[in-house]
Protein backbone atom coordinates (compact mmCIF):
# COMPACT_ATOMS: atom_id res chain seq x y z
CA UNK A 1 0.00 0.00 0.00
CA UNK A 2 1.34 3.42 -0.90
CA UNK A 3 0.35 6.76 0.57
CA UNK A 4 0.92 10.21 -0.89
CA UNK A 5 2.64 12.73 1.37
CA UNK A 6 0.66 15.97 1.41
CA UNK A 7 2.56 18.83 -0.22
CA UNK A 8 5.43 16.56 -1.31
CA UNK A 9 6.11 14.62 -4.50
CA UNK A 10 6.88 11.44 -2.61
CA UNK A 11 5.18 8.21 -1.68
CA UNK A 12 5.62 5.95 1.32
CA UNK A 13 5.10 2.22 1.30
CA UNK A 14 3.11 1.24 4.37
CA UNK A 15 1.69 -2.10 5.56
CA UNK A 16 -1.48 -3.46 4.03
CA UNK A 17 -4.48 -2.55 6.18
CA UNK A 18 -7.98 -3.86 6.50
CA UNK A 19 -10.49 -0.98 6.57
CA UNK A 20 -7.80 1.70 6.07
CA UNK A 21 -10.38 4.49 6.43
CA UNK A 22 -10.62 3.65 10.14
CA UNK A 23 -7.02 4.80 10.59
CA UNK A 24 -7.77 8.43 9.72
CA UNK A 25 -6.39 10.68 12.46
CA UNK A 26 -3.81 8.15 13.66
CA UNK A 27 -0.08 8.26 12.93
CA UNK A 28 2.67 6.50 11.06
CA UNK A 29 6.18 6.31 12.50
CA UNK A 30 9.17 5.88 10.22
CA UNK A 31 11.93 4.26 12.24
CA UNK A 32 14.35 4.43 9.32
CA UNK A 33 14.14 1.20 7.40
CA UNK A 34 10.90 0.18 9.11
CA UNK A 35 7.46 1.79 9.14
CA UNK A 36 4.62 1.17 11.61
CA UNK A 37 1.08 2.49 11.33
CA UNK A 38 -1.69 3.08 13.86
CA UNK A 39 -0.15 5.12 16.69
CA UNK A 40 -1.98 7.75 18.75
CA UNK A 41 -0.34 11.15 19.30
CA UNK A 42 0.51 10.21 22.89
CA UNK A 43 2.18 7.00 21.74
CA UNK A 44 4.21 8.98 19.21
CA UNK A 45 5.37 11.23 22.06
CA UNK A 46 6.49 8.12 23.97
CA UNK A 47 8.61 7.01 21.01
CA UNK A 48 10.15 10.45 20.51
CA UNK A 49 10.97 10.75 24.20
CA UNK A 50 12.98 7.53 24.05
CA UNK A 51 16.64 7.95 23.13
CA UNK A 52 16.54 5.12 20.61
CA UNK A 53 13.71 6.52 18.47
CA UNK A 54 14.14 10.26 19.03
CA UNK A 55 15.10 10.86 15.39
CA UNK A 56 12.16 9.03 13.85
CA UNK A 57 9.86 10.75 11.36
CA UNK A 58 6.14 11.14 12.00
CA UNK A 59 3.19 11.38 9.62
CA UNK A 60 -0.45 11.88 10.40
CA UNK A 61 -3.07 10.04 8.37
CA UNK A 62 -5.02 13.06 7.17
CA UNK A 63 -7.35 11.11 4.93
CA UNK A 64 -7.81 7.42 4.16
CA UNK A 65 -10.25 5.77 1.75
CA UNK A 66 -11.59 2.20 1.62
CA UNK A 67 -9.56 1.52 -1.56
CA UNK A 68 -6.34 2.08 0.39
CA UNK A 69 -5.61 5.60 -0.84
CA UNK A 70 -4.06 7.68 1.93
CA UNK A 71 -2.99 11.28 2.30
CA UNK A 72 -0.33 11.86 4.93
CA UNK A 73 0.98 15.02 6.57
CA UNK A 74 4.41 15.24 8.12
CA UNK A 75 4.37 16.47 11.73
CA UNK A 76 7.30 18.13 13.49
CA UNK A 77 8.77 16.28 16.45
CA UNK A 78 8.32 19.30 18.74
CA UNK A 79 4.54 19.23 18.32
CA UNK A 80 4.29 15.98 20.25
CA UNK A 81 6.39 17.16 23.18
CA UNK A 82 4.23 20.18 24.01
CA UNK A 83 0.90 20.64 25.77
CA UNK A 84 -1.83 23.06 24.81
CA UNK A 85 -4.68 24.15 27.03
CA UNK A 86 -7.85 26.16 27.49
CA UNK A 87 -8.57 28.10 30.67
CA UNK A 88 -12.08 29.14 31.64
CA UNK A 89 -11.93 31.91 34.28
CA UNK A 90 -14.67 32.90 36.71
CA UNK A 91 -14.95 35.50 39.46
CA UNK A 92 -16.25 33.10 42.09
CA UNK A 93 -15.76 29.51 43.16
CA UNK A 94 -19.35 28.42 42.62
CA UNK A 95 -19.56 29.21 38.91
CA UNK A 96 -16.06 27.81 38.34
CA UNK A 97 -17.19 24.55 39.94
CA UNK A 98 -20.28 24.60 37.74
CA UNK A 99 -18.05 24.86 34.63
CA UNK A 100 -15.88 21.99 35.85
CA UNK A 101 -18.84 19.72 36.55
CA UNK A 102 -20.51 20.60 33.26
CA UNK A 103 -17.46 19.59 31.20
CA UNK A 104 -17.20 16.40 33.22
CA UNK A 105 -20.89 15.64 32.59
CA UNK A 106 -20.70 16.37 28.87
CA UNK A 107 -17.48 14.36 28.48
CA UNK A 108 -19.15 11.32 30.01
CA UNK A 109 -21.62 11.39 27.11
CA UNK A 110 -19.30 12.62 24.36
CA UNK A 111 -15.66 11.85 25.26
CA UNK A 112 -12.84 14.14 24.11
CA UNK A 113 -10.67 13.17 21.12
CA UNK A 114 -7.61 12.51 23.28
CA UNK A 115 -6.53 12.02 26.88
CA UNK A 116 -7.24 15.34 28.59
CA UNK A 117 -6.38 16.63 32.05
CA UNK A 118 -8.97 18.81 33.74
CA UNK A 119 -8.32 20.94 36.83
CA UNK A 120 -10.53 23.09 39.03
CA UNK A 121 -8.04 25.60 40.36
CA UNK A 122 -7.41 28.95 42.01
CA UNK A 123 -4.73 31.44 40.99
CA UNK A 124 -4.30 33.73 43.97
CA UNK A 125 -3.88 37.46 43.49
CA UNK A 126 -5.45 37.64 40.04
CA UNK A 127 -8.87 38.93 38.94
CA UNK A 128 -11.28 36.12 38.10
CA UNK A 129 -8.86 33.82 39.91
CA UNK A 130 -11.13 30.74 39.83
CA UNK A 131 -10.80 28.61 36.75
CA UNK A 132 -11.34 25.31 35.00
CA UNK A 133 -8.31 24.21 32.99
CA UNK A 134 -8.23 21.55 30.31
CA UNK A 135 -4.77 20.50 29.14
CA UNK A 136 -4.03 18.16 26.24
CA UNK A 137 -1.33 17.26 23.67
CA UNK A 138 -0.69 20.21 21.35
CA UNK A 139 -1.21 18.00 18.30
CA UNK A 140 -4.91 17.79 19.23
CA UNK A 141 -5.60 21.54 19.45
CA UNK A 142 -8.05 21.67 16.54
CA UNK A 143 -9.83 18.47 17.58
CA UNK A 144 -10.34 19.64 21.17
CA UNK A 145 -11.71 22.97 19.93
CA UNK A 146 -14.14 21.09 17.65
CA UNK A 147 -15.12 18.81 20.53
CA UNK A 148 -16.00 21.74 22.81
CA UNK A 149 -18.12 23.19 20.03
CA UNK A 150 -19.82 19.84 19.46
CA UNK A 151 -20.77 19.46 23.14
CA UNK A 152 -21.92 23.11 23.24
CA UNK A 153 -19.84 24.06 26.25
CA UNK A 154 -19.85 27.83 26.83
CA UNK A 155 -18.17 28.34 30.18
CA UNK A 156 -15.97 31.07 31.58
CA UNK A 157 -16.34 34.83 31.86
CA UNK A 158 -12.98 34.96 30.14
CA UNK A 159 -11.31 32.20 28.13
CA UNK A 160 -7.60 31.96 27.35
CA UNK A 161 -5.63 29.28 25.60
CA UNK A 162 -2.32 28.36 24.06
CA UNK A 163 0.94 26.58 24.69
CA UNK A 164 2.46 29.56 26.50
CA UNK A 165 -0.60 29.80 28.74
CA UNK A 166 -0.01 26.20 29.87
CA UNK A 167 3.56 27.09 30.80
CA UNK A 168 2.37 30.16 32.71
CA UNK A 169 -0.27 28.07 34.50
CA UNK A 170 2.26 25.53 35.73
CA UNK A 171 4.71 28.28 36.70
CA UNK A 172 2.02 30.00 38.80
CA UNK A 173 1.59 26.83 40.87
CA UNK A 174 -2.21 27.04 41.17
CA UNK A 175 -4.10 25.45 44.03
CA UNK A 176 -5.96 22.55 42.43
CA UNK A 177 -9.03 21.37 44.33
CA UNK A 178 -10.44 18.91 41.78
CA UNK A 179 -8.83 16.80 39.07
CA UNK A 180 -10.21 14.62 36.31
CA UNK A 181 -8.59 12.52 33.62
CA UNK A 182 -10.83 12.45 30.56
CA UNK A 183 -10.39 9.60 28.09
CA UNK A 184 -11.37 9.18 24.44
CA UNK A 185 -13.93 6.52 23.65
CA UNK A 186 -11.72 4.75 21.11
CA UNK A 187 -8.02 4.17 20.44
CA UNK A 188 -6.89 4.71 24.00
CA UNK A 189 -3.14 5.08 24.25
CA UNK A 190 -1.10 2.19 25.57
CA UNK A 191 1.58 2.45 28.23
CA UNK A 192 5.13 3.40 27.24
CA UNK A 193 6.22 -0.15 28.07
CA UNK A 194 3.66 -1.60 25.65
CA UNK A 195 4.51 0.88 22.91
CA UNK A 196 8.25 0.22 23.10
CA UNK A 197 7.73 -3.54 23.25
CA UNK A 198 5.60 -3.54 20.08
CA UNK A 199 7.75 -1.42 17.75
CA UNK A 200 8.43 -4.50 15.59
CA UNK A 201 4.74 -4.73 14.62
CA UNK A 202 4.03 -2.96 11.31
CA UNK A 203 0.34 -2.53 12.24
CA UNK A 204 -0.04 -1.22 15.79
CA UNK A 205 -3.84 -1.50 15.91
CA UNK A 206 -6.27 -3.82 14.23
CA UNK A 207 -9.25 -1.62 13.34
CA UNK A 208 -11.07 -3.77 10.81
Amino acid sequence: MKAALSGMNQTMKIPQLESPERYTGLYIFDFGGQVAVGYTAEEIAMLLESERYAEGKVYRIHRALPDGTMELQGVAREKFLMEDGLFFYRGDAETALSDFMEIDRLASKTPPPCRTKMHLAVLEGTPRSYLTAIIFPAEYTDEVSDWLNDIHFEGGDRVEGGISQVTDYYTAQPMVSERRQLWPSANRSRSAEQVLADVHNPVQRKLA
